[in-house]
């Protein structure tokens, strides 16, 4: 069978006849899918679908995740809750921008080999594609995973073509919250007057409580190890009904909507969080007004157009250098304009590395550390070869900018402000500039500002800390694992009833914004500024200053999730 095919990843039903029929050039097979049996089941319940129906639906989300920036050890989880209620196993080799997964129901093997033409980042599609995995589980007669709850997924899935889904869904779960209530309230006044005719005067506290416990509607959690046996559908009893009620048509039209939504955020509202942030990191680096201002502008533009590169599905290379050199172009012409008034605008030749920092892949370098940290080289390598590809790019272009242009870059002038109020500012920067990284991966806005609280109490303490004497590699280490351990307390929270269930949000979509803040790409451009100048030394001095960094943050991370998360605590 030839290799290079364009194969079949989404999926709709003809009007006419019904049969499954491919709809998208977007992504494509290196070995080709048999279409005759995903048609031949397109309309069957999936828990009796073949195994090349069930893969589809398996490998799709793999894909999904894959695509939206995740790293392979949740890519693989998240393919593992979709395979299970199926009877399925899966053993998926997930690299930078393809999967090769194998899925067996004890009786048939399909193997699918998917390639993704380029890799991005989409926090909205991660936290909904945890969503959907639950939706899948309940409907496939399972308990919910993500939630302990499955009332927020299934709003949230079954009203995806929805414009008003979240009001939805805020709507449900407070429905929901107050139908266990009242049926608590019931269950416990049926048992106070069934107490007396035990015999023992109503004060058994013991089978009382059992009593109560068994009439409560009990979330059943999916077992640590994923598909480890293939009759546990027959055991099912009445769940059944669910299970019949799931078609293969069904599950890829909710995946259609996840795959298809618009990004939340146009190109000029994306380039107006990149000019925020950039602006408050240049702050958090010790800039001033001027900086900020030429930081601004520089970020927008270069972030608005590569926003409108990208949507022509240009090169991302070829993207990252053309708006750096935009970006630090606009900052340096816009402080030039400014000193046409107040010439001591013309010194501040740093900001141009700060109108840059829009361009840091901090999302695939800190999951590519999270990926060697759960012993996946080929993956963890593949995310941060990426990485220093990106970064390489955008610091040349950056150097060649400052080369034209007669720009010398010695750092930023001390600001003089009382240590409080530099905190107090610090505070506010940091908050301000989690929030535009946020929204630049696409993270809806209560996920914005959870991620930039945190990022605003770690980062504020990271620098404090700094500023005591603890070196920076420390103090990035410390940052990590605070942001860690804030985004479990905040999960924790929330299934525990003090936060609404609406606010559980995946960890990564938390902690890898909330830590990007901390990325030294100062360092690094002041590396590569060097490097040019064939001063070799310096060139060392940052890069290392850099590696020392960067290390510390995955590694803050991992140990954060260590100390939080079984599942990372052991190898089994």
């Amino acid at each position: 069978m030839p290799c290079g095919t364009t194969g079949i990843v989404r999926f709709r039903r003809e009007q006419n006849d019904g049969t499954a029929k491919a709809v998208s050039n977007y992504h494509t097979h290196s070995i080709p899918l048999d279409m005759e049996d995903i048609e031949r089941d397109w309309d069957k319940p999936i828990a009796e679908a073949g195994i090349a129906a069930k893969a589809s639906v398996i490998v799709r989300v793999g894909m999904l995740d894959l695509g939206a920036g995740t790293g392979s050890f949740r890519v693989r989880e998240m393919m593992h809750r979709i395979a299970y209620p199926l009877g399925v196993h899966v053993r998926a080799d997930v690299n930078l921008t393809d999967i090769a997964a194998t899925c067996t129901d004890g009786r048939s093997r399909i193997t699918e080999v998917i390639d993704l033409p380029t890799t991005g980042v989409n926090t909205e599609r991660i936290w909904l594609l945890e969503h959907f995995a639950d939706w899948f589980n309940v409907h496939l007669g399972k308990g919910s995973v993500y939630h302990a709850q499955s009332v927020v997924s299934e709003e949230l899935v079954e009203h995806l073509d929805d414009p008003e889904a979240r009001t939805s869904l805020m709507r449900a779960v407070e429905k929901d919250q107050e139908a266990q209530e009242t049926a608590q309230g019931i269950i416990d006044a049926i048992t106070s007057q069934e107490r007396p005719e035990d015999g023992d005067g109503g004060r058994d506290d013991a089978n009382g409580t059992a009593d109560s416990a068994e009439s409560k509607p009990q979330t059943r959690r999916m077992p640590k190890r994923y598909a480890e046996h293939f009759d546990h559908l027959a055991e099912e009893g009445d769940a059944g009904r669910d299970i019949l009620a799931l078609t293969v048509q069904q599950a890829h039209d909710r995946l259609d909507l996840i795959e298809r939504r618009k990004p939340l955020y146009a190109p000029w509202q994306s380039g107006l969080a990149a000019g925020i942030a950039c602006a408050a990191f240049v702050f958090l680096l010790g800039g001033g007004a001027y900086d900020m201002v030429g930081a601004f502008v520089g970020a927008g533009l270069g972030q608005w157009l590569r926003r409108r590169l990208f949507a022509k599905h240009l090169n991302q290379f070829f993207v990252t250098f053309v708006c750096v050199a935009v970006a630090a172009l606009a900052c340096t012409g816009m402080l030039r304009a400014i000193g046409l008034i107040d010439p001591v605008a013309l010194q501040h030749d740093t900001a141009y590395i700060g109108a840059m920092l829009f361009v840091i892949p901090g999302f695939p370098l800190i999951t590519g550390g999270l990926d060697i940290a759960k012993i996946d080289f080929p993956s963890g390598i593949q995310r941060l070869c990426y990485t220093l590809s990106i970064i390489l790019m955008a610091t040349l272009a950056g150097w060649m900018i400052a080369f034209v242009v007669h720009l010398n870059p010695e750092g930023f002038e001390p600001l003089g402000l009382d240590p409080l109020l530099n905190n107090c500012l610090r505070f506010v920067a940091a908050f301000v500039g989690v929030w535009g990284f946020s929204v630049l991966f696409n993270s809806p806005q209560r996920m914005c500002l959870v991620a930039a609280t945190i990022g605003a109490i770690t980062d504020t303490f990271r620098l404090i800390i700094v500023d005591y004497g603890m070196p920076a590699e420390a103090g990035a280490f410390i940052g990590a694992l605070l942001a860690g351990m804030l985004a479990a307390a905040w999960r924790a929270s929330v299934r525990r009833g003090w936060l609404p269930r609406y606010l559980d949000y995946p960890r990564i979509c938390l902690t890898v914004p909330s830590i990007v803040i901390m990325v030294p790409g100062m360092y690094l451009y002041r590396a590569m500024f060097h490097l040019g100048q064939f001063d070799t030394q310096l060139a060392l001095d940052w890069a290392f200053r850099a590696f020392m960094v960067i290390v510390c943050l995955p590694i803050g991370l991992a140990m954060a999730r260590v100390i939080t998360d079984k599942s990372w605590r052991y190898d089994v």
